[in-house]
């Protein structure tokens, strides 16, 4: 059985060139990294002001950031009644965003 030999030669260019595009690669992956991270916490944002504002207009006096608390699992001091809103609010988005498969 004869070797294999390619129809070409590996030249100083031709490396140089693979080399270039490898680094525009990985540039572009980091990038596209960047912006999914960048989504995923606009998306997560979006979620707290929504759950915020939905529950606002039911009176319910926790803040954002208290509310930013119970998402990330965090303890706040509130009413239970009112704590427990926002777990209902939570539950109920994460159950509609996986069935539209709108988070991950």
């Amino acid at each position: 059985m004869m070797p294999y030999t390619p129809p070409f030669t590996i030249t100083e260019e031709i490396l140089n060139l693979v080399a270039e595009i490898s680094e525009l690669l990985g540039n572009i992956e980091a990038d596209s990294i960047y912006v999914d991270n960048k989504s995923i916490r606009l998306r997560k944002e979006n979620r707290i002001r929504t759950i915020h504002s939905t529950l606002a207009i039911e009176n319910n006096s926790l803040t954002l950031e208290q509310i930013t608390a119970i998402v990330e699992g965090k303890r706040v001091i509130g009413s239970l009644n009112e704590i427990h809103e926002v777990k209902n609010a939570i539950e109920i988005s994460l159950r509609l965003c996986s069935k539209n498969k709108i988070y991950k």
